[in-house]
């Protein structure tokens, strides 16, 4: 995928926030191109990854409305790393294809796009793709507090979920910029805001 003009890749754990902050973004005018919601909308009934997923993994990994069972999926590919680089090699085609098509359509530099990949630290290309690298972060008991408030997911579960994603420090070592999602919602709009200039800025004068 190629990307044109200034980018943001925007990234964290699970549950630490990450479309929360794209939201208040997207508020001010950024441009967002979320890779789970692509990854959603083509695993979805008549979506573009069904027929590959159904050739590779079989008809007992979609659901009765056609579209990819989801809980059956994720309990596979978190317990068999084959499994997980099938998927990937089915989808992630398609979701660089669905972001590239979302990108050009963008033409003004106050209209940036914001890509929203959780496993950004993890993908050397994506890494190479975005300009600054913004990350939303959280310790983590809040991420498992989060994650099974939400998700009504076991803390075993959420915990293997973490472990298949790089390291908080990781994540952080990467980052051009942090937001801390722990931090009163007011306090990470102003946070949100300071960086929306700075980056209009940075889209301007480039």
């Amino acid at each position: 995928m190629q990307t044109k003009g200034f980018s943001i890749g925007l990234t964290g754990g699970i549950g630490s926030g990450k479309t929360t902050v794209a939201n208040m973004f997207a508020e001010l005018g950024a441009t967002i191109i979320d890779t789970d919601l692509i990854a959603h909308q083509l695993s979805q009934k008549n979506g573009a990854a069904i027929p590959s997923i159904a050739q590779h993994f079989g008809a007992e990994f979609i659901n009765s409305d056609g579209a990819m069972d989801r809980n059956k999926m994720r309990e596979l590919v978190f317990s068999d790393a084959q499994a997980k680089k099938q998927l990937e090699s089915i989808l992630h085609p398609l979701i660089r294809q669905q972001c590239e098509m979302a990108a050009t359509h963008i033409t003004s530099k106050t209209n940036y796009p914001i890509f929203v990949v959780p496993l950004l630290i993890e993908s050397e290309d994506w890494r190479q793709k975005v300009q600054r690298i913004l990350v939303v972060d959280c310790d983590q008991e809040t991420q498992i507090t989060r994650v099974m408030q939400r998700n009504h997911l076991e803390r075993t579960q959420v915990l293997k979920i973490m472990a298949a994603q790089v390291s908080r420090e990781k994540r952080l070592a990467h980052a051009d910029d942090v937001i801390n999602s722990m931090a009163d919602l007011s306090q990470v709009h102003s946070e949100v805001e300071r960086l929306h200039k700075k980056y209009l800025n940075i889209a301007i004068s480039g």
